[in-house]
């Protein structure tokens, strides 16, 4: 095979590899990453009193981590009028999340937290997280259009809802541990996270429901999940944590009122 013909087979491999990438199971291994990164959300948050809430209140303890765990349904099912509880009527899920939880919290030595802060187990456990996070995005967008299927900005939030749904109701699950930290909601304080489930949605919305993209939808699929775990890793690694806040800073200034708010004070 000459070197011409190989480069004319990537096509292919990529789509090829974008096709498998969408039929990726969830269950376990990704689900496992999802929710050991949210209960040691958890866990972080309480900070130096960890050890001592979750053997004082373990009941709290529990619930707060199984809100994390599967919040971005929560919402979804909220915001669409079904069933909230509904993620729990899944006990191979929940049963999962307990046991990861068990393990984080109670674990001999803390060697499972140890082992979860350990920077190679950590960046796999973000590949795998990131990974289901898109696959959650495109989901919760593609049950919006089934039920909605004219309203393009329910299809944006539902996606978004089930991407970020846990960093969202973050105030919630705090409350439910005895701490009401308002002014830190997601509303106020977006996070890039949310911030990119919004961007994923849209792309998925104006993929489906547009011809502004004329991607195979597998390739597109996997250019978010690329995208996903690409920046998450650069948070990691590169502490490049929000790499909106440019452009943000930028529309602010010239559409916020940033430009004409400086030319006042330049005026008086």
């Amino acid at each position: 095979m000459s070197f011409l013909e190989s480069i004319q087979l990537d096509p292919e491999i990529l789509l090829d590899a974008a096709a498998r990438v969408h039929r990726l199971k969830m269950y376990p291994f990704f689900d496992i990453g999802h929710y050991v990164l949210s209960i040691l959300m958890v866990r972080e948050d309480l900070a130096s009193g960890a050890t001592l809430f979750s053997r004082k209140h373990p009941l709290s303890c529990w619930m707060s981590s199984m809100l994390m765990c599967f919040g971005g349904t929560f919402l979804a099912n909220f915001l669409l009028g079904e069933p909230i509880l509904a993620p729990f009527k899944r006990h191979d899920d929940v049963l999962l999340a307990s046991v990861v939880w068990y393990l984080v919290f109670y674990s001999p030595f803390d060697i499972v937290y140890k082992l979860a802060k350990f920077l190679p187990i950590k960046v796999a456990l973000c590949i795998l997280k990131e990974t289901q996070r898109a696959y959650k995005v495109h989901h919760g967008v593609q049950h919006a259009m089934k039920l909605y299927p004219n309203s393009y900005l329910i299809h944006v939030l539902v996606g978004t809802a089930k991407g970020a749904g846990s960093g969202i109701i973050r105030t919630l699950e705090q409350l439910i541990r005895g701490v009401w930290v308002p002014a830190q909601n997601e509303v106020l304080r977006p996070t890039f996270a949310t911030k990119a489930c919004v961007a994923a949605s849209i792309l998925f919305v104006l993929e489906k429901e547009t011809t502004y993209i004329s991607a195979p939808h597998d390739l597109v699929y996997l250019g978010v999940v690329a995208f996903f775990v690409y920046f998450k890793l650069s948070g990691i690694l590169l502490h490049i944590h929000d790499p909106f806040a440019p452009f943000e800073n930028l529309f602010c200034a010239v559409f916020m009122g940033g430009i004409w708010d400086a030319m006042s004070y330049v005026a008086f």
